[in-house]
């Protein structure tokens, strides 16, 4: 039997297919499939299959592309940010140029050549290191892309007949977009594995010094794969487009360390000279199965990069190891002997690998799942029991501390239902990833999604999909299409915010004052609608107050300690912050405290728990907030009425456990007016 195996070993690792060692990757993602297949709901279906592939086109591209990069001992960091730049042209073409699509995708096309061949000069002409020159085009060329849309602009409305390459299907099953991916790797194979060209890069990445003398034209090709790169990514942007239906300025962010990883761990080297087209896909749906996976198993998405980052460092660090040649140290002498054949140095740094990080998927998941099963909301319904209706919540973001308090309040409801509760969402504001996370809900066959949606245009396409299979869909915080969804949960309406909001504003200026806005991000729906009405309520009542300035902060506390540090320098008269991000408040409270600015107050929508300390202190005079927890409580027992087919559409009110009746006008449920908070009531709200 040790001799069949030993055999068996060699003759794979000698054949040409899987030169590297892939087959070690290939049994790897056969077992991962297995695995999932055993464990996760709706994972092993044909539907699920394809949308795994339809999710694998963007990033298959890139990883495509930067193949034979990498192969060659180069790097091209650039590629997500010319997703970026790509998308908005074309959006902006289409949009504000009311150009055809065909004439906005060919223009699309040329804007990714030119991002790649603008690496070339700089690459092969210039002989400047690909590390730098792609780190500088990765920050110009999203730079270029957040400057044409202020970092808030975003396109949609698409014709259908586009929108079809990214959403429709071939015979109502196989994603319209797969068969352009199949053929940009027809061609990525021939260029890689069937011809001069492909063999010379194999010889520059091995040793670019040597293929030089040998008479190899090495600029040439350098400059042909980083101007091929460019044009791809254009391509994986127009497709990214029509899959989101929307075009911003951030699309692709991470894309190229996706695309990265998924090269190195289909076994290619960082070093260069190793690598084959087989690996890279193999180590491409490695990554998109462990991610749809866990998305099924309804795991914490934060925890999908834990392991790619581990599997990648363990596999970069055998691979290092492998090439050392370090002499005069006995630990080293003992790895060289070791692993002295070069067939059984590639199997290592693979397999190891693998095996390494199978065990910590694997290890990983069961932690968690034994972490979430010990409480009531994470609990698994019993065989024999009966259905436990599955309910998941979307935040807009994780992280933020609005949402953190909103999720309590969701738990309590799960309990109190007796209902499975997935709470999960992106870590930052992500439109691509909430239609990711929905798409796997979908394929899981939950009972209601309730999404706090970041931007409507993208969302709306993918909750049509849930409704169509059947699933009570909702939205809360802020709104999707009302053809996409059954019910909004309306912690308030918009003008009453920004009525309370202004109110407040002009009890604390005088009658000529100035304020500035800050608020979460330009690109926010809601919060844009929430100014649209606080200007008209200062225009209608009052006209002798100014908006000096609306500026962002991503939801993030530091950023609005830096942005009000700014205003309080350029628009020195103003004399009041309304922050309309919960995270903004502090921060901007923590400006005005460092300062010393006694003339400036801070008002704004934020949590109780976390301005305690500056509304005691009055740099923070009033916040203006609903109840989060109950807004929480709110989305899980309104998706479980939902489920169970208990709102009826002519209905007026609802009952909603402990917050009693609460109105339902058209299709909006309203939690109820805002709580304006300060001095005399913060200590009596513990959220």
């Amino acid at each position: 039997m040790r001799r069949i195996l030993t055999h068996f070993r060699t003759r794979l690792a000698n054949s040409r297919l899987f030169p590297n060692g892939e087959w070690v990757l290939l049994l790897a993602l056969m077992a991962e499939i297995a695995f999932f297949s055993a464990i996760a709901p709706g994972f092993f279906t044909l539907g699920n299959f394809f949308e795994v592939l339809r999710f694998s086109v963007e990033l298959g591209l890139l990883t495509a592309a930067m193949t034979p990069i990498i192969i060659a001992g180069g790097i091209d960091l650039s590629v997500g940010s010319t997703v970026g730049l790509a998308a908005v042209v074309f959006g902006s073409i289409w949009g504000n140029g009311h150009l055809p699509i065909w004439l906005a995708v060919l223009v699309t096309l040329l804007v990714g050549c030119a991002s790649g061949a603008l690496n070339a000069l700089m690459i092969a002409g210039l002989r400047l290191p690909a590390l730098i020159v792609t780190l500088g085009t990765y920050s110009l060329y999203r730079g270029i892309a957040e400057g044409m849309t202020q970092g808030a602009v975003s396109y949609t409305g698409f014709p259908k007949t586009f929108l079809a390459l990214g959403q429709g299907y071939l015979w109502g099953v196989i994603p319209m977009q797969l068969p352009i991916f199949l053929l940009a790797i027809v061609g990525y194979v021939l260029l890689v594995h069937r011809s001069v060209i492909g063999r010379a890069l194999y010889a520059i990445g091995f040793n670019p010094e040597g293929a030089l003398y040998a008479g190899l034209p090495v600029r040439r090709y350098e400059a042909l794969i980083y101007l091929l790169s460019g044009i791809v990514s254009s391509l994986a942007a127009i497709i990214y487009v029509a899959h989101l239906g929307l075009a911003k300025s951030d699309m692709g962010t991470g894309y190229e360390l996706e695309a990265i990883a998924a090269v190195v761990l289909g076994g290619a080297s960082v070093f260069g000279g190793r690598g084959t087209l087989l690996g890279s896909m193999l180590g491409l749906f490695f990554l998109t199965v462990l991610q749809n996976g866990m998305h099924l198993l309804a795991m914490p998405s934060e925890l999908t990069g834990v392991l790619i980052g581990t599997l990648l460092l363990a596999i970069v660090s055998f691979d290092r190891l492998r090439t050392m040649t370090v002499r005069g140290r006995k630990p080293v002498a003992y790895l060289a002997g070791w692993m002295k054949r070069a067939k059984e140095r590639r199997l290592i740094t693979v397999g190891s690998g693998i095996i390494l990080g199978l065990l910590l998927v694997v290890s990983t998941i069961w932690i968690v799942r034994s972490v979430k099963t010990s409480g009531t909301a994470g609990a698994k319904s019993a065989a024999g029991e009966p259905h436990r209706p599955v309910i998941a919540v979307m935040p807009k973001a994780k992280g933020d501390p609005y949402f953190i308090s909103a999720r309590v309040g969701a738990e309590e409801a799960a309990r109190e239902l007796g209902v499975d509760l997935i709470w999960d969402g992106p870590t930052s504001l992500d439109a691509s990833q909430q239609n990711e996370l929905v798409e796997n809900w979908i394929t899981r066959g939950v009972d209601a999604i309730v999404v706090a949606v970041e931007n409507k245009g993208s969302i709306s396409t993918v909750l049509r999909k849930a409704r169509q299979h059947h699933i009570p869909v909702l939205t809360w915080d802020a709104d999707a299409e009302p053809d996409a969804r059954d019910f909004f949960l309306n912690q308030a309406t918009p003008e009453g915010i920004a009525n309370v909001l202004t109110d407040e504003a002009a009890r604390l200026l005088p009658p000529d004052g100035q304020l500035a806005i800050i608020t979460g991000s330009l690109s926010a729906e809601n919060q844009n609608e929430w100014i649209r009405f606080i200007k008209r309520r200062l225009a209608s009542k009052y006209p002798g107050l100014s908006l000096a300035t609306v500026q962002p902060s991503d939801d993030d506390r530091d950023k609005a300690f830096a942005q009000t540090q700014t205003i309080l320098k350029v628009f020195p008269k103003v004399k009041l912050i309304m922050d309309i991000s919960a995270p903004a408040v502090p921060g901007s409270a923590e400006a005005v405290q460092q300062s010393r600015r006694k003339d400036v107050d801070v008002i704004g929508l934020s949590l109780p728990a976390i301005c305690r300390p500056y509304v005691h202190s009055e740099v923070v005079q009033t916040i203006v907030l609903w109840n989060t927890r109950d807004l929480g409580y709110l989305t899980v027992y309104a998706g479980w009425l939902a489920s169970q087919h208990k709102i009826p559409r002519t209905a007026t009110s609802i009952q909603v456990g402990r917050l009693g009746r609460l109105e339902v006008r058209n299709s909006e449920i309203i939690l109820g007016t805002p709580l304006i908070i300060n001095k005399e009531n913060i200590d009596h709200l513990n959220f």
